[in-house]
């Protein structure tokens, strides 16, 4: 019987790395893409970076998630991967036009642009997911 549960274990190592891989990908892009420093920001303790990358990533891992739930196969995946962080790339730059000035602002520490990023960012996320069904 640990046998037979077992059986999936390749496949769930090769979802679950193709997954990591995809997350830490992202990072790097996403954080290349935004002119504030997020992770120096954060190492900095400033709340308003952490809030606004925290939200980001899960506007990426949700649809990320239904990718891997979904795909036929792990280049599947990582196609679908790919078009979750455009999409994420698209929303940063569409926030920004009612808040010019957001990453001066999210650099400065305020919380209220971080806010409307991150939401922005998961809301993207979720309907990004939703619309991977297929």
């Amino acid at each position: 019987m640990i046998l037979q549960s077992l059986a999936g274990l390749p496949a769930f190592l090769v979802y679950f790395c193709t997954g990591l891989i995809a997350i830490v990908a992202y990072l790097f892009v996403y954080t290349r893409i935004t002119p504030h420093n997020e992770f120096q920001l954060i190492r900095d303790n400033q709340p308003a970076a952490a809030i606004a990358l925290g939200l980001s990533l899960l506007g990426f891992v949700a649809p990320l998630v239904s990718a891997i739930a979904h795909s036929a196969n792990v280049l599947d995946c990582l196609i679908w991967a790919t078009i979750a962080l455009i999409v994420q790339i698209i929303v940063f730059f569409l926030v920004k036009v009612p808040v010019p000035n957001l990453s001066k602002r999210i650099d400065s520490g305020e919380i209220a642009p971080a806010i409307w990023l991150g939401l922005a960012s998961l809301a993207a996320g979720l309907l990004n997911a939703a619309s991977m069904i297929y």
